[in-house]
């Protein structure tokens, strides 16, 4: 779906063809102006949740609908001649949109007290559009002209939107990677038919068959993109593929909503069998993901170890209640039990058909560097980046945790035993990863003390 503009418009491009003004006016201008209608209603729905992000969205749509109902409406013998409202527009429709949309990457555009100042950006631009239409009927001389199709300055114009658009398709591709949603999909499929609907405005003339393709998939990409982020508003859970700021910890928090109901079950039953110990794969987890992002991973491996370490101590499910709430350390037959709930996970996850990648993180999480681990005594070598981060998050929550044979460690004691671990059992640049993201935690609470 993402390749079929592109490849349309490689075709057929360059083929002649006459359309007559009525099917630009009626196709354009009329349809364009339903989505700028739409658009608005999207703006008022975020400003009445006071989402900062719903409403620049809705005001970058708004305004692409707007200059493309102008450029229908201005198309020339049918409400005014000849004028230069309908090429400028043309061309100005997607780069200022997807400038707009680009926008919402800023922290600062989005807290809920700048939803005001984004409603009233949106009425100027709106003002401005009905302004340059009026402009262009009374003083047709004063509407800026645009640069000439394949000139310098409209080849720049497509880089920079081509740019924008590029930008928006990987934050889109990011949250679909986190979320699996189809949705989230649909979101870079219809941002690659409004970058598809570029080249054409850019580069060709009226009478080419690509000129008139190019309308066609900025309307249908507004269409695909839109629907579906409208859509999201409704979810409890919402992912947000335009703006990019998805964490792995949202997975965590909303398992459910992310990550499946088999997951959010899982959970379920070893709160049941345990609280502790379904507490602490929570805390685990959250704490796993951030080292991960901390760390670089890419979005299919923080998805992955998302659902590991929410699911890594499953295995405990198969272990008696006798050995698991015992109050008192365990001896020596009740530890080799404890030991083997890693092959008791990975069972059962394989006979739920969870993945590799999942099942080896539940398998792999008590081994260590030095082989000194288990269930499988591997050595370092043998381990993967996701398990050694998964077994640091693992150590350090323990320590930290009450139990019913000892109390909880502090942070610094915790921290100790993690460096004096560092380099034989454990990972030194997971540990450095965990003390960062616990430090940038602390940091408020030392300035606020």
């Amino acid at each position: 779906m993402a390749v079929f503009p592109t490849a349309a418009g490689h075709f057929f491009a360059r083929d002649k063809v006459a359309f007559g003004a009525d099917v630009h006016f009626v196709g354009v201008g009329l349809t364009a102006a339903a989505a700028t209608a739409a658009a608005v209603v999207l703006t008022l729905i975020g400003a009445k949740r006071r989402d900062g992000r719903t409403v620049l969205i809705g005001t970058a749509f708004s305004v692409m609908g707007a200059l493309l109902a102008l450029h229908g409406i201005a198309t020339p013998g049918i409400v005014m001649g000849d004028n230069g409202v309908v090429s400028f527009t043309g061309g100005a429709t997607l780069p200022i949109g997807g400038a707009i949309l680009a926008l919402a990457a800023l922290p600062q555009l989005r807290r809920p007290e700048d939803v005001r100042s984004l409603l009233l950006l949106q009425g100027i631009l709106l003002a401005a559009v009905l302004g340059l239409g009026a402009t262009g009927i009374a003083f047709p001389q004063l509407v800026p002209a645009v640069p000439e199709p394949g000139s310098p300055a409209a080849l720049m114009l497509l880089a920079v939107g081509l740019a924008f658009y590029g930008l928006l398709a990987l934050r889109a591709l990011k949250t679909f990677l986190l979320t699996h949603r189809h949705a989230d999909l649909l979101v870079v499929v219809g941002i690659m038919w409004l970058a598809a609907a570029l080249p054409p405005a850019m580069l060709l003339h009226w009478w080419e068959l690509g000129w008139w393709l190019g309308h066609a998939f900025e309307l249908i990409g507004i269409g695909i993109v839109g629907i579906p982020v409208a859509l999201d508003l409704r979810r409890a859970a919402q992912s947000r593929p335009l703006t990019g700021d998805l964490s792995a910890c949202d997975l965590v928090s909303s398992e459910e909503a992310y990550l499946g109901s088999h997951v959010r079950a899982l959970t379920i039953s070893l709160a049941e069998k345990d609280e502790y110990t379904e507490g602490h794969t929570r805390r685990v987890a959250l704490r796993a993901v951030q080292v991960g992002e901390e760390l670089g991973l890419s979005p299919v491996r923080l998805r992955a170890l998302a659902t590991g370490a929410l699911v890594h101590d499953i295995g405990k499910l198969s272990v008696p209640d006798a050995i698991l709430k015992k109050p008192a350390n365990l001896d020596p037959d009740e530890f080799e039990v404890i030991k083997r709930h890693p092959e008791y996970g990975f069972r059962m996850l394989r006979e739920l058909g969870f993945g590799e990648s999942i099942r080896r993180l539940v398998l792999d999480h008590h081994e260590r560097l030095d082989g000194t681990g288990y269930p499988r005594k591997l050595g370092g070598p043998a381990i993967s980046l996701d398990a050694r981060i998964l077994a640091v998050c693992d150590v350090y929550d323990a320590l930290i945790s009450n139990r019913v044979y000892r109390e909880a460690w502090t942070h610094e004691r915790a921290i100790a035993l993690l460096h004096d671990e560092a380099g034989t059992k454990l990972d030194r640049r997971c540990v450095s990863a965990l003390e960062r993201v616990l430090g940038a935690e602390r940091a408020p609470e030392t300035i606020a003390v």
